[in-house]
């Protein structure tokens, strides 16, 4: 199928060369007079715009067109229209392969609720990784569900359940202290350790249903991006350098990123 750009270029070719009108022109490439007289317009801006996506798909290798859309409409204050943005985007090839899932058909669950405000509720959970060595490495995520915000990151090669009544500490220390704690039934969360400081410090432990990682949908969707903007992309000396990646990347999400789920922006905007 011949391009309305190309068969534009064909007409003019036809009319110059055998001296015919522009109607005439347009009735054997089957064009209209209006595609016809058609220039190209903000050449400078496409230009303009397939740099910054060149750019920032090649800092964030994990980032798709939405995110990377969002970036220059929220954060950088461009008012170029998606469409022209993922126009450009699909020329570069910059789609992010998606590989298909088998969908299983299951009951809708209840719909999370939403805090209304930051330090009602936080969730925190565990990942784990390797060293460049092979050895095991572990990390303490803690968000606060209201705007998604990464309060913690904490790396290292165990953390029992007075760590992470340590870890939490520290947050509150800055932050302030939350009403609830939701997380699953780990060993570290079901411990006498952190059921006692909670309960001195009259905070909630909201314990999710064994098997239903869905009902802690916040933290699971962070660690998934964490997992792929972070975990994936480095390898870690030791300890040390693990946990100042970690810090580095905490800014960057909690500063820079923008986030879908709050209306584009990033974390750090909604408080």
């Amino acid at each position: 199928m011949v391009k309305p750009a190309r068969r534009r270029e064909l007409a003019r070719k036809v009319k110059a060369e055998y001296r015919v009108s522009i109607r005439i022109a347009c009735d054997v490439l089957s064009i209209s007079a209006t595609c016809y007289a058609y220039q190209a317009r903000l050449s400078d801006e496409n230009a303009e715009i397939a740099d910054w996506l060149l750019r920032l798909t090649t800092a964030n290798k994990r980032w798709g067109f939405g995110l990377c859309f969002l970036f220059l409409r929220n954060s950088k204050g461009f008012k170029w229209n998606h469409k022209r943005v993922y126009r450009i985007y699909r020329e570069l090839e910059l789609n992010l392969r998606i590989k298909p899932r088998k969908r299983i058909k299951r009951e809708k669950p209840e719909a999370l609720s939403v805090p209304s405000a930051i330090n009602q509720v936080w969730s925190m959970d565990f990942m784990s990784d390797s060293l460049k060595d092979g050895r095991a490495l572990r990390t303490f995520n803690v968000i606060d569900d209201f705007n998604r915000e990464c309060l913690a990151i904490d790396v290292d090669f165990s953390l029992p359940a007075l760590r992470v009544v340590r870890s939490l500490k520290q947050i509150i220390e800055w932050r302030g202290k939350p009403a609830a704690l939701r997380c699953d039934n780990g060993p570290e969360y079901i411990s006498q350790a952190l059921i006692d400081w909670t309960t001195d410090e009259q905070i909630t432990l909201l314990y999710i249903q064994p098997g239903k990682p869905t009902q802690n949908a916040y933290i699971e969707r962070f660690n998934r991006t964490a997992r792929e903007e972070w975990l994936e992309l480095n390898l870690f000396e030791d300890i040390e350098h693990a946990q100042i990646l970690a810090t580095q990347w905490q800014w960057t999400y909690n500063n820079y990123r923008p986030h879908s789920a709050i209306g584009g922006v990033p974390p750090r905007r909604l408080i």
